[in-house]
Order: structure tokens, then C-alpha cells, then sequence
């Protein structure tokens, strides 16, 4: 049983260690990431597996749910289903990074969800957005303007986890080719916005997209748009 083989790697001072990183560990075990990504490994990909391993609630089992779902086989009831158990940011960021951009199903949940009250619900949101942005899954160039406008319209959300995410998005849209001076835009609109909030996520994105060399096509979302 793929439980119990992660009890075999389970460590109290991993445990222990979780607080660290801002992870509740009441429900985890206390098994490292590289030996839950080595299991994974072993197992494949067992979409039913993926299903029971969710449903047992152990943090690090939810964690080895991404990496035997089969994306293909996601519903988009189920994908809601389990963004509702979401509870702290790496079970959120993992399954949005390694499983959920890869679903079809995956940009309209960006859509759905970043309007949603919970914190972490709505930090999935913007999660599978950056996701999508650094694998090059937004197809469209309307996507890429309807990501930067459900940023700027959620960056005043003021709670810690959704900030973050929110920032992560516009930093992974800026790393995308011609989107560059678009994000740095948006980012220093924020910067200068009277909200506590948007500031934060302004500068934290100027910061990191300052270091990024543009690619040298540079090419605006209205533009990109005309020529679809």
C-alpha cells in the first residue's frame, strides 16, 4: 500500500520541521520530498490510486496525488473538489504546478477561482495561473491580458497566502516571451497604488522582473491581439 511505503520514510524531525515553512503538519507524516517524488517515481501514473491517496487527508499522500493523477483523466468537479480541501500553500502549489495546468480544464479554473472566498482557494487561482505562464500553457494572447486583469483586480486582497500567489503570477507572466514590459506596467501601477496590498505585490513583482532581460521581440498584448 503506497501509505504505508511513505510511513517507511516518515522522520519525526522532518515532521517537526514543517512549522518552518509555514505547512501544518497534524495530518502529515513527516516524509521528505524527494522520497514522495521517488515513490512517485515507482508507482506511475494510477488515477484511481490518485483518488484514494486524496481521500486518506495525509499531507504527504495529497502531495503524492500530483504526481500519479493522470491529468487526462481529470473531471473539472474533481478538480474543484480537491482545490475546496486545500489547506495549506504546498499541497495548493504542487498539484497546481505539476497536475492541474496540464488539464484542459485548467484555465477556466483560473477564471473560477480567483474568485473564491478562501484564501488558499483563491491562491490556486493564481498559483495554476504562474503554472501556466512558465510552462507555456497560455495559448492566447487574450489569456495572457485576462491574467493580468484578474491580477490587478485581486491584488488588494490583503492575506498573505493570496498576495504571494498573486505576485507569483505576474512574475511568471513577465518571464514570458513579449509580455515583459506588459507586466513591468502593471507592476509599477501597483507600486503606486494608495492600497497596502498592491503595493506589496508591485514592488515584490519590480523587484524580480527588474533582473529579467526581456526577450528582444517585445510585442503588446493589444498587438498581439490584432494579429490573431
Amino acid at each position: 500500500m503506497a501509505l504505508d511505503r511513505l510511513r517507511e520514510h516518515a522522520s519525526q524531525a522532518t515532521r517537526d520541521g514543517m512549522s518552518r515553512f509555514a505547512i501544518p503538519s497534524e495530518h502529515a507524516l513527516g516524509v521528505g520530498m524527494k522520497d514522495i517524488q521517488a515513490l512517485a517515481k515507482q508507482l506511475g501514473r494510477d488515477h484511481a490510486l490518485a483518488g484514494a491517496l486524496w481521500d486518506t487527508g495525509v499531507y504527504e499522500a495529497r502531495m503524492l496525488t500530483a504526481y500519479v493523477a493522470d491529468p487526462e483523466s481529470l473531471t473539472a468537479a474533481q478538480m474543484d473538489r480537491w482545490c475546496r480541501d486545500f489547506d495549506n500553500w504546498a499541497v495548493c502549489d504542487t498539484l497546481c504546478f505539476v497536475l492541474f495546468d496540464r488539464s484542459a480544464h485548467a484555465w477556466r479554473k483560473v477564471e473560477q477561482w480567483s474568485s473564491r472566498r478562501g484564501e488558499m482557494q483563491k491562491r490556486a487561482a493564481f498559483a495554476l495561473l504562474a503554472s501556466m505562464a512558465l510552462h507555456g500553457r497560455l495559448q492566447e494572447p487574450a489569456q495572457y491580458a485576462q491574467g493580468l486583469a484578474l491580477i490587478e483586480r485581486e491584488a488588494c486582497d490583503e492575506r498573505n497566502f493570496v498576495r504571494k500567489g498573486v505576485s507569483w503570477a505576474l512574475r511568471s507572466i513577465g518571464r514570458c516571451e513579449g509580455l515583459h514590459r506588459d507586466a513591468m506596467a502593471l507592476s509599477r501601477r501597483l507600486a503606486a497604488s494608495d492600497d497596502a496590498s498592491e503595493r506589496w505585490v508591485g514592488k515584490d513583482a519590480l523587484r524580480d522582473l527588474a533582473k529579467v532581460r526581456p526577450a528582444k521581440k517585445t510585442v503588446a498584448i493589444k498587438k498581439r491581439q490584432g494579429a490573431s
